[in-house]
């Protein structure tokens, strides 16, 4: 029994996961990423690596939810948070929102929840199965 729940509750991780960021990269299809591609040429690197931006928000998130390549999806979204706090979010690493929380507690949301499938895999519930070394 126990089994079964650990399977759902990956299921869980990743549909949540692969959700949410899919709103943010969905967003950045509508409203194009110019503003990334700025931050990206104002530290001196080629604008075009911006376009990654998609891997961690698209990409990504199909592959949680459907359940292919998962821990390589889990990889891409924390790397591609790790990028957003250090481009975007940076000074307020040590600050509290006006609701008394972290500031980044969001962030470190999606990043811990990566970095937990990363570790738990895709398990039973999804397509690549719950076998194999990138699921």
């Amino acid at each position: 029994m126990l089994k079964l729940q650990d399977d759902y509750a990956r299921l869980m991780l990743r549909l949540v996961l692969g959700l949410l960021m899919l709103f943010h990269g969905q967003a950045k299809l509508v409203n194009g990423i110019e503003g990334i591609v700025g931050l990206v040429q104002g530290l001196s690197l080629p604008g075009f690596l911006a376009y990654l931006v998609f891997l961690g928000e698209v990409i990504a998130p199909i592959f949680l939810l459907v359940g292919v390549w998962t821990r390589v999806a889990a990889f891409l979204i924390a790397g591609n948070l790790v990028v957003a706090v250090l481009l975007v979010h940076t000074s307020e690493f040590f600050t509290r929102a006006d609701s008394g929380a972290w500031a980044l507690e969001l962030q470190a949301f999606y990043f811990f929840t990566a970095c937990a499938i990363m570790i738990l895999g895709a398990g039973r519930y999804s397509v690549g199965g719950s076998h194999g070394r990138w699921n």
